[in-house]
């Protein structure tokens, strides 16, 4: 059975060190290369053609999201899984939003982790427990349509311009990027932000996602 060939990218020494290890013990993955920059990345990955890319985006002089792109539009048939300390469900929808296979948290369980790359090669989406728990448990707080009465959806509450900013959200658009597509302002969009939150009685940003989930917006236009 051939091995699947990984790549590390990963600012952190230590931990780079500590996947080294995790890796070189599963005799179905092959550790091809660790990168620790952005253009180390690159070019390693093109020279090696990994079959799954392990990367933290978070680059302190370097935009790892935009590294991650290029990736993606340099290597198609490689898969991404993003590595991340925090629990972050904006961060999560960006880097899904551009082409990673997976968000997970670097506190997983090796076994975990080696379960998702595979998981990955076959180019499955994958996302750590504690991410997708929170998120179904955002989607749960909402009553069911279907069996609730409700006939009227919560979306006809917005107005036209806070639908569109909600469209953004839900793919994953920072305030700043909002503000750029929509040439407004960012406290615009802040504005606006808190009056969706206000209209559907919700507190943060990944309630009013999980609700967009639950409408099913990621698959029509508002």
């Amino acid at each position: 059975m051939e091995k699947l060939k990984v790549l590390i990218v990963d600012v952190n020494y230590m931990f780079l060190k500590g996947l080294e290890t995790i890796l070189n013990e599963e005799p179905t993955l092959e550790l091809v290369g660790e990168a620790r920059t952005g253009c180390e990345a690159l070019s390693m990955a093109v020279s090696l053609k990994p079959d799954v890319i392990l990367m933290d985006v978070n680059m302190p002089s370097e935009d790892g999201i935009g590294i991650m792109k290029q990736l993606v539009a340099d290597l198609p048939e490689s898969n991404i899984l993003v590595l991340s300390v925090d629990n972050n469900e904006e961060g999560m929808m960006e880097a899904l939003r551009y082409g990673a296979k997976g968000y997970l948290l670097k506190s997983l369980l090796p076994n975990e982790l080696l379960a998702f790359i595979h998981m990955a090669s076959r180019g499955e989406y994958v996302i750590s427990g504690p991410i997708a728990k929170e998120i179904i448990s955002n989607i749960t707080k909402f009553p069911n349509p279907l069996v609730s009465g409700n006939s009227v959806p919560k979306s006809n509450m917005l107005t036209r311009r806070e639908k569109e900013i909600l469209s953004e959200v839900i793919k994953g658009m920072t305030n700043r990027q909002i503000a750029c597509t929509l040439f407004i302002s960012e406290n615009t969009v802040k504005n606006h932000i808190r009056n969706i939150m206000e209209k559907l009685h919700m507190n943060n940003r990944a309630q009013v996602a999980a609700f967009a989930l639950q409408e099913g917006w990621l698959q029509k236009t508002v």
